[in-house]
Formats: structure tokens, sequence, C-alpha cells
């Protein structure tokens, strides 16, 4: 079959892999249809292996070369004898994180902070990137017949989003604030929205992604590199500042701006990934009462929610998408131009043909 190998940065490659073989009792064989590619999946391309295991997964046992891809929609093909949640032809989506479900965090309901945590796509026997994957039952939820696959693949980054607005705090009448306006950014913006913000605030550098931003309709766009970030939320919440934020740049510049631009007492939270450190001023978070806070991943449950906000059409999120483009073309118009500065693109999905 047909898939999207990472062996290792820059050596990503579209060939023939064996099919997966025989199931288990619980495990499902899935025909994905459309799979987004994730910052995470840049990082690798860039400079993995990172987070894909070069040595065996300690609890898979999974080793490069990967295939990749966590972010897909599919149809079911089969399913193993114990198998009671989904059938054949069903629509899905998979919520790729592999937990243990034995230590400290996953006896806690905090699987998503499981200490041997591996993912579909990036440590995992198979990926959304591929013809067909297999993957357990209880990684599954039914897509509603109102929910396409296109915005089915987009449910996983979503949940990232979600999560980041959730551990804000932000509360109905809210007036949140996002910095940056990334795929994560703009779902968070469109999410909080959702979750009952009266006013949402994006603070984005690039053109392109604040002209994406503004054409959702429900947010106020500005670009902190022409104005005083926590000067302009202050002067359009009378002069007290965000109730919270949401830090989706992963830069040391977002993450001082939001600080600043939030009310005292309160909550900025960390939701982009910082690939280095960056300097705050500890004082400042004494001073104002702040509350800062990190994110990773999302509640592993969290899934069936999200996807009834989209169902119901208050989570729109294929709003973010820029395209949609064929397995084949996954490095050159998929992975480069998402790592090209100078691109347009934004949030780019593949589809997979079927076998």
């Amino acid at each position: 079959m047909k898939a999207a190998v990472f062996h290792a940065a820059r050596d990503l490659r579209v060939q023939d892999v064996p099919e997966p073989g025989a199931l288990g009792p619980t495990a499902v064989r899935l025909r994905p249809v459309v799979c987004g590619i994730c910052g995470t999946d840049l990082h690798e391309f860039a400079a993995g292996p990172i987070v894909t295991p070069a040595a065996p997964h300690p609890l898979n046992g999974s080793v490069l070369p990967q295939v990749m891809g966590h972010e897909f929609s599919a149809q079911v093909l089969e399913t193993g004898p114990e198998v009671t949640s989904v059938a054949v032809g069903d629509r899905v989506v998979v919520m790729p994180l592999v937990t243990c479900g034995k230590c400290y965090f996953c006896r806690r309901a905090l699987n998503h902070l499981c200490v041997v945590m591996a993912c579909v796509g990036l440590s995992h026997d198979g990926g959304g990137l591929a013809e067909q994957v297999v993957v357990e039952e209880q990684l599954l939820t039914r897509l509603p017949d109102e929910v396409s696959d296109v915005q089915g693949a987009l449910v996983e980054p979503a949940a990232v989003a979600a999560y980041g607005v959730d551990r804000a705090g932000t509360r109905p009448g809210d007036t949140v604030l996002v910095t940056g306006a990334g795929p994560i950014g703009a779902l968070a913006a469109l999410y909080a929205h959702a979750a009952g913000a009266a006013r949402v605030i994006v603070s984005e550098p690039n053109a392109r992604r604040r002209a994406l931003a503004e054409a959702f309709g429900v947010v106020e766009v500005v670009d902190p590199a022409a104005v005083d970030l926590a000067d302009f939320v202050r002067e359009r919440t009378e002069g007290v500042g965000a109730d919270v934020a949401v830090e989706c740049s992963g830069s040391e510049p977002g993450l001082r701006s939001a600080l600043a631009a939030v009310r005292a007492a309160g909550t900025v939270a960390q939701t982009g990934l910082h690939t280095r450190p960056a300097s705050i001023d500890p004082m400042d978070l004494s001073n104002r009462d702040l509350t800062l806070v990190g994110t990773w991943c999302y509640p592993v449950n969290d899934f069936g929610r999200v996807l009834r906000l989209i169902a119901g059409g208050a989570f729109p999120v294929e709003k973010v998408l820029s395209d949609v483009i064929d397995i084949d073309d996954v490095v050159s118009r998929g992975f480069e131009r998402l790592l090209d500065p100078t691109s347009d693109a934004q949030k780019v999905l593949v589809r997979v043909p079927a076998s």
C-alpha cells in the first residue's frame, strides 16, 4: 500500500509498504480519508527524529521508519471479534494518544500526561498518511452525519486549541486574547467565540494570517508590530485588560505580550510549543496576581464534545483550512510549503487514496 514514511530529517518518502496484518480482538482496520499536517510533523521533518523513536518505543516497540499522520478521519474496513462501538463502513476520527492506563497519571484520568505515551503517526505501527492503518477501538469516535471528513480531520488540532481556551478558565462574557494565528491560534479564536467570549482579539504579525482570522467575522485582529498590544487591549476593555490570554505563537514576544495584556488576576495559557527558553518577569506575576498555566495535548475523552460543537455549527473548524492536496504532493506542496516563511499555506490536509 502507499504511505508517507518518515526516515530522517528532510527524508519523507511516499512509498509502498506492507499492509497491516491480522487484527487483534479489539483492533480496527481503517482506511484514512483525509489527514492533516501538524506542527509536530513539521518539526520532525525539519530536525527529527525528536518524538519519533530512533530506538524501540517503551510502550509499543515502534521504531523508525514511521508512517506519519495523527490528525485524520477514516472509514472502518474491518473490526476485531470483540469490537462493539464501531462497525464496517462507519466514518470515524482517531484520537491518536496511546497510553499505558497504569501509571500515576493514567490512573487519575490524566492520560494525556502518561509517562510512556505513544502517538499514532509518530510512535506507532502506522499512521494516517497511508491507505490502511490499524488502531485500537478505544481510540475511535464515530463522526456524526453533520460532520464532513474534512472537519473530522481537524478535530485533533481543534481539541488542542479548545484545551488551551478551557485551561485559561474562559467564561461567557470574557475578553479573550489569542497571540498567534497559526492553525492552533485560529482554532482557539473560533472556539473562544463558541465558548461565549464577548470579545476575541487575535494578535498576529503575519499579514496573510491576519487576513484569514479577520475573515472569520467574529474576532478583532491586530498587528503587534504596529501597536503596543497591551495598550491596544486596554483601550478596548475600559483600561482593564483581557480576562484571559491563550498564547499560541510559541514565541517569547508572544508570551510576554500576553502577560502584559491580561488584567490583574487574569490567566495566560501557554499552548504554543516553545523550541527555546523564554524570559519573563516573575515579579509581574506576583504584583498583578497573574496565573500562568501550561497545556499539553488535550483530555483524551474530549473528542465527542468537540464534535458536537462542530456538528451544531458553533465551531466552524473548516475556516482555518487553506489547502487540500494529494498524498503524492505531501512533501512539495505540504511540508516544504508549510516550512517556507513566504508561503501562503496555513492548514494543509492530505487526501489519502483508497487502495
